[in-house]
């Protein structure tokens, strides 16, 4: 063999390697998050078998960010000296604790509670795993390893909506949960048996203490800015997609369960293009880009209103990729606006975001209830309207 017969061999196997290793990261992100967004195929049929509000329901069922943003928190805080493996896959393995109980519950607020500790479990999860990705990674791998972990959760949007559609309107709402802590424990043994043992969280380059770090990212205007971006996205996300369900079985488009299920093919598109929200962020820069891509899901919001059912899912597909990609330029954007403090930065924005969401289920349902859904479409185009003009502070960072 010839020296470049085998340096080309090698490169295809360093190639191999890499679509094996970042398929398997998009594979852990889906187990990891599929509980989060999953419950809102199946708001509808919560409602009945609680005897509740929708808003009380889609108030519980989005519970689960609360616990997300507590514990995010916490893991920056005081996660320093856990191994990240082992974080990770016992974060997994308790987390179908909660999720089995879910099943046998008939009380509205142990639900609630419930969902909340599956918030915890899911975030410390999340974000060990994404300091298991920056310390593993090359500077050209962590790119394409991010990405390959933002698709695998935008898939756990779709294939959870799905599959927890199906098996509620085939099985009952119990085998539904069950089958989603199946899924917690093999998402478990994946990290076991294929992460490799880590140290502790590496600690700041500054040697700043942790609780001092903190203060330092609220001092920053552009990152104040990605924070209140992030709040506004996962606010417009979930009340959007928690309240359309019951947009969808009511009368026009009457769909039946399991055809609510199916809609969520609507994810699809965001799998292929927030991979690409690197390039739209370098093409346009963060402002621009945050600005367009928040714009198209205004659009998307105002084809809500239409009585016809393609054009509903082809503004709830708009929704969709704008929001995320949005959200994946704001989440880059604040590693390259953080200098020493990225690990609180990245704590504050996830606690932000999904604050936002547990606000944007509680707000809009409260609207949704009492006024309507066009007012609840009205409220969140004057969200993204806002996290828009909050877009203009952001600055393109240096070549």
């Amino acid at each position: 063999m010839t020296t470049s017969e085998h340096t080309e061999l090698m490169g295809l196997r360093r190639v191999a390697a890499d679509s094996w290793r970042f398929g398997l990261i998009a594979l852990i992100a889906f187990l990891t998050l599929v509980d989060l967004f999953a419950t809102q195929a199946i708001l509808p049929s919560l409602v009945v078998k609680f005897g509740v509000s929708r808003a009380t329901m889609g108030f519980a069922v989005n519970a689960s960010t609360f616990g997300m943003a507590v514990a995010g928190i916490a893991v920056a805080l005081f996660g320093r000296g856990i191994d990240r493996r082992n974080g990770i896959w016992i974060s997994l393995a308790i987390l179908a604790i909660p999720t089995t109980l879910l099943s046998q519950t008939d009380n509205i607020v142990v639900f609630a509670v419930l969902r909340v500790a599956q918030g915890l479990c899911m975030s410390t999860a999340f974000t060990l795993t994404m300091a298991y990705l920056a310390e593993h990674f090359s500077a050209r791998q962590t790119t394409s390893a991010l990405a390959a972990y933002v698709t695998g959760n935008v898939a756990s949007n779709f294939f959870g909506r799905l599959m927890s559609a199906a098996v509620a309107d085939m099985f009952g709402i119990s085998t539904n949960f069950l089958t989603f802590a199946a899924l917690n424990l093999l998402g478990a043994a994946l990290v076991w048996f294929t992460l490799q043992k880590t140290s502790a969280m590496m600690h700041d380059a500054e040697g700043l203490p942790a609780r001092s770090a903190w203060k330092v990212p609220l001092q920053n205007v552009e990152l104040r800015a990605c924070f209140a971006i992030g709040f506004l996205i996962l606010f417009v996300f979930i009340g959007t997609f928690t309240y359309v369900n019951f947009q969808l079985v009511a009368v026009p488009l009457s769909l039946t369960p399991m055809a609510l299920g199916v809609v969520y093919f609507v994810f699809l598109p965001s799998m292929l293009t927030t991979p690409l929200a690197g390039r739209v962020a370098s093409g346009l820069g963060p402002r621009m880009g945050v600005g367009a891509t928040l714009g198209l899901a205004i659009v998307g919001l105002l084809l809500l209103l239409a009585p016809s059912l393609p054009i509903v899912l082809a503004g709830m597909a708009l929704v969709a990729s704008g929001t995320f990609l949005a959200q994946a330029i704001a989440t880059g954007h604040v590693s390259r606006a953080a200098s020493r403090d990225r690990a609180a930065a990245s704590g504050i924005y996830l606690a932000s975001y999904y604050a936002g969401g547990l606000a944007g289920s509680f707000l809009i349902g409260q609207i949704y209830d009492r006024v309507g859904w066009t007012a609840c479409v009205a409220a969140l185009v004057a969200v993204l309207a806002v996290a828009i003009a909050a877009a203009r502070t952001l600055r393109t960072p240096a070549a």
